[in-house]
């Protein structure tokens, strides 16, 4: 059974109709004080639940009763329904542990399409458990022919891809650059039942704020200036299928806004045609920032934030599973022997070894491209470490910002100590007292580091 809490007997019956009519039985209550009966009496499914049920319109009433329903039913999933002017009040009841909002008016095909993807979420119990599944057992149940490696922690990330793909849950893919998010999409789509229907990838770093609404919903001829011809958005090229939004944490502000009407309504407007468009379509993301940093900075919509993550995928930086390596120096070298006509070509064991002791900032794409270089350069049928040694290209570091750590593997405790002693130095403009007390050394303690560095110094 499906709760329906709303103090608006026309939204109940509204609701109670559409969800009998998808084969859901339901039932409607008016008041906080009901709701809490009946979910004591027989638990819920799913609840949907009004924000407001009295003149104070804060919604404080509906952020007390989604802390009492999860108190008494954690595993009970909980969608609110909310008006735009209340969003920020509905990321609230997110934090809280509300599953999903959906704004009114509600659109019935939406709504019916979050309640399925709510209920396969929370409902879904594998004969198997997940966690046990091996690399061989994973590709039996699913498509992951694309995807190189056995790592626990990759295993991790396909398990839940795996159980995911089946629903039309929006994903939030995290990771470094070059871990693999487009070939982690791309299996979630393959493994859904969107498969036969388009996936469009849309590198949102490439487009600019001013480019953004026609290069997402089109336009029509005569829209602007150098609108020549119509011209067909991403978002109905993917109609039906699955739209991937590469780089989401570069888009600005004002293109923030725009995306999550798209995404809360499933509707859109092409430039120079005001009749609104359905969408049918799923949703995945990626991004190698931190996007709930960005939240609190402001730099990112937590609205938007809390949309785009009902599940968040995080991949594995290549150093942190490090004995993939070979296995995918293995799946590149196969792939050159066709490509370069060398069929003898082969990476021996030392290689492999010294190939795992590296960082590889790039992860997969930074070992990929430095396998290509080592057999084009070499022109060896065996390559050995000389030969990645000789083609290794040590990108520069990137500084870190002001109060910033800089990353894990790219620099030493020593290099650390003596940079924080050099800006020390510097701020107090030599005065070896004032540099030692802010260190917390002794004067003689910072004389030895200043000697061990080779830092120069005046000596007071």
């Amino acid at each position: 059974m499906i709760l329906i809490v709303d103090d608006d007997i026309a939204v109940r019956t509204s609701l109670g109709l559409l969800l009998k009519q998808a084969g859901y039985p339901a039932k409607g209550v008016a008041t906080p004080e009901e709701a809490l009966h009946e979910v004591q009496e027989a638990t819920p499914r799913l609840v949907l639940m009004d924000m407001n049920y009295s003149l104070d319109t804060s919604g404080q009433d509906g952020l007390r009763l989604l802390g009492q329903v999860k108190q008494l039913t954690p595993q009970v999933p909980v969608i609110l329904i909310t008006g735009w002017g209340s969003i920020s009040l509905a990321v609230e009841g997110m934090k809280a542990g509300a599953a999903e909002f959906v704004t009114k008016p509600w659109h019935n095909d939406s709504l019916l399409q979050t309640i399925r993807t709510i209920l396969s979420l929370s409902e879904a119990a594998p004969e198997t458990d997940p966690a046990a599944l091996s690399r061989r057992q994973l590709d039996k149940q699913y498509n992951f022919r694309d995807i190189v490696g056995q790592d626990a922690r990759l295993l991790h990330v396909l398990r839940s891809v795996g159980q995911v793909a089946a629903t039309d849950a929006s994903v939030l893919i995290e990771g470094e650059s070059g871990t693999g998010k487009e070939l982690i999409a791309e299996a979630i789509h393959q493994n859904s039942q969107r498969r036969r229907q388009p996936f469009v990838k849309v590198n949102l770093g490439g487009i600019s704020s001013s480019l953004f609404e026609s290069e997402m919903f089109g336009h029509r001829r005569g829209a602007f200036t150098d609108a020549k011809t119509d011209r067909q958005g991403r978002f109905e090229l993917a109609n039906g299928g699955t739209i991937f939004l590469d780089e989401i944490g570069e888009l600005d502000m004002g293109s923030q806004v725009k995306l999550l009407r798209v995404l809360q309504d499933r509707t859109y407007e092409v430039l120079g045609d005001s009749k609104p468009r359905r969408l049918d379509i799923r949703v995945i993301c990626a991004t190698n920032r931190n996007l709930a940093e960005m939240v609190q900075q402001g730099r990112f919509r937590e609205d938007l934030f809390y949309r785009i993550n009902l599940i968040t995928v995080r991949l594995p930086a290549l150093r942190e599973r490090p004995q993939d390596i070979p296995l995918l120096v293995q799946h590149f070298v196969d792939g050159l022997r066709a490509t370069y006509n060398k069929a003898s070509l082969k990476v021996s064991t030392r290689a492999q070894h010294w190939l795992q002791e590296q960082p590889l900032p790039g992860n997969i794409r930074e070992l990929k491209n430095l396998v290509e270089r080592a057999v084009l350069v070499s022109g060896k049928d065996e390559l050995g470490p000389e030969d990645f040694q000789a083609q290794f290209q040590r990108v520069p570091v990137r500084q870190p910002e002001p109060g910033e750590l800089p990353e894990p593997g790219t620099i030493t405790l020593d290099e650390l100590e003596a940079q924080m002693i050099r800006r020390t130095l510097e701020h107090y403009s030599g005065n070896i007292s004032r540099v030692a007390k802010a260190l917390g050394l002794s004067r003689g303690a910072l004389y030895r580091r200043l000697e061990k560095y080779a830092i120069p110094f005046d000596v007071e």
